[in-house]
């Protein structure tokens, strides 16, 4: 009998993209042959995978999980949004997202991971379900939020199961209210960050290279106008309040009733909004299909994204 060694199992492994217990028995089984060991994976439907990961992969899943004081939320992609409907998939999504809430956003951390009710890993599972169902998939990102006091509220839009959809969001207050009154504000400023679409939490929190590409864009164009340098500057610094409005969380009118700003409702709960976290699936990878997802959210709500306009 052939000794099976680790850089065999690896090599293997890179050739056919099958777990590695079972590139270790294939290894086993073929005596260390290792063209016999990659005929024998074929057959056993267990090299699929590698034959799949090459292909474009932006539909699928984010899946948000919680426990008490912490949330997490993952992306798993695949090929098509037929996938998503099925059970196994969905199941894999949960199972990770939930996962995350232990082992962080660290999404090779996360492959890593011992998967539930298995002796292998969660990439050694996904790779077991690509050649199940027939589609690359791959987990694409992960996030996790905690508070000290407080609650991680989660929200999940075009959801086909609890905690499964097209949009998730985590949002993190800090604060001494009822936890019932945490969630439920938690979850309406979910639905706002889904609408809306905030880059940063707050006004320091802003890319500071993001302002200053800004900040050129609106002197050049107040420059047009001929007026002096120094009214140019004042007239930026008002346009850059609006920027503020636009991309800032806390800075936002509140979709909900289209007047408030968001930091003046956390305000009036008593709590502080100290994180949150959007993902839409696909999202910088996806083919366009015309959809527009803040638009669902807002509709879904009953609410206005755009406040002064009509609701729709």
């Amino acid at each position: 009998m052939a000794e099976i060694t680790a850089a065999m199992v690896k090599d293997l492994r890179e050739k056919t993209g099958a777990g590695m217990m079972d590139c270790k028995r294939a290894l086993t089984e073929n005596d260390g042959d290792v063209e016999a060991a990659i005929d024998w994976l074929r057959k056993k439907g267990l090299s699929a995978a590698a034959k799949k990961s090459g292909r474009t992969a932006a539909e699928g899943l984010v899946g948000v999980a919680s426990a008490p004081q912490v949330g997490a939320m993952v992306e798993v992609n695949a090929e098509t949004d037929f996938v998503a409907r099925n059970e196994l998939f969905q199941a894999f999504v949960a199972e990770v997202a939930g996962l995350a809430l232990s082992v962080g956003a660290d999404v090779e951390k996360l492959k890593a991971a011992p998967y539930p009710g298995t002796r292998h890993s969660v990439q050694e599972e996904l790779t077991r379900l690509i050649a199940t169902i027939g589609e690359n998939m791959h987990i694409r990102r992960a996030r996790r939020l905690e508070v000290r006091q407080g609650t991680v509220a989660t929200y999940t839009h075009n959801a086909v199961k609890p905690g499964l959809g097209k949009i998730g969001v985590l949002v993190a207050l800090e604060g001494e209210s009822e936890h019932a009154v945490m969630e439920t504000l938690g979850r309406q400023i979910g639905m706002h960050v889904a609408a809306a679409r905030p880059d940063a939490l707050d006004v320091a929190s802003v890319d500071p290279s993001a302002l200053e590409r800004e900040k050129n864009v609106l002197a050049e164009q107040s420059r047009a106008s001929g007026k002096p340098e120094a009214i140019i500057a004042k007239m930026v610094e008002g346009r850059i309040r609006k920027f503020y409005e636009e991309v800032v969380l806390l800075e936002q009118i509140w979709v909900h009733d289209g007047e408030s700003r968001v930091k003046a409702v956390v305000e009036k709960a008593g709590l502080r909004l100290t994180g949150f976290a959007r993902f839409q699936l696909g999202e910088g990878v996806a083919k366009t299909d015309g959809g527009d997802f803040a638009a669902e959210v807002a509709a879904a709500a009953g609410i206005n994204v755009n406040p002064g306009e009509p609701p729709t």
